[in-house]
C-alpha cells in the first residue's frame, strides 16, 4: 500500500463515518513544529506519531504507534511499564514505513496494519481540533479529538512527557 492509498483509506474512513474534517494544503513539511507554523496553530494541537519497538521478552516483540501532543515527547518508560516490557525504542525508517504505510513525517495517528498497536495520550483525544499530516507531506487534516478517538479506537494511556529542551 502506497502513501496515496493510505491517504485515500483515511479519507474513505472519515467520509464513511460522516466525520467532519478539514484539509489544509501547505508546503511539504514533516517536522511537527515547522508544519504547525505552516498550518497556523499551536504545537500542542498537533498529533505527533512515532512507531516503537516494544520487546516484552526475548521472544515477543510488538510494534506500537504512540500518539502524543506535538509539544511533548513519548515517555519510553511509561510505554515500557504499560506493556511490562524489557525494552522500548524507536523503529528504523524502513519498518516505520512498512507499518504506517507512509513515509516518516507523514505517519497518521491511525493504524491500518494489524501488527501496529495504537496508543494515544489522553491529551490528544481531548483536543477540540487535532492537526496531523494526512499521509502526505503537503496536506494536513484537522479532526476533533473526540472523532479521532471514536474512529481510530486507540488505547488511551498517559504516554507523554514534557519535551526536552
Amino acid at each position: 500500500m502506497s502513501e496515496h492509498d493510505t491517504y485515500d483509506r483515511l479519507i474513505d474512513l472519515l467520509d464513511g463515518a460522516a466525520a467532519p474534517y478539514e484539509l489544509i494544503d501547505h508546503a511539504p513539511e514533516g517536522t511537527t513544529d515547522k508544519v504547525c507554523a505552516l498550518r497556523g496553530h499551536p504545537v500542542d494541537q498537533a498529533a505527533k506519531c512515532l512507531i516503537l519497538r516494544v520487546k516484552v521478552d526475548r521472544r515477543v516483540t510488538r510494534h506500537v504507534l504512540a500518539v502524543v501532543p506535538g509539544d511533548r515527547r513519548v515517555d519510553l518508560g511509561a510505554v515500557r511499564a504499560l506493556f511490562d516490557a524489557r525494552y522500548v525504542g524507536f523503529v528504523e525508517a524502513e519498518t516505520a514505513e512498512r507499518l504506517a504505510r507512509s513515509v516518516p513525517g507523514t505517519v497518521l495517528p491511525f493504524s491500518f496494519d494489524p501488527e501496529l498497536e495504537l496508543v494515544a495520550d489522553p491529551d490528544v483525544v481531548a483536543q477540540p481540533r487535532l492537526y496531523f499530516n494526512a499521509a502526505r507531506l503537503d496536506r494536513s487534516l484537522v479532526l476533533s479529538g473526540a472523532d479521532y478517538a471514536r474512529l481510530a479506537e486507540p488505547r488511551i494511556e498517559k504516554i507523554s512527557a514534557p519535551a526536552a529542551d
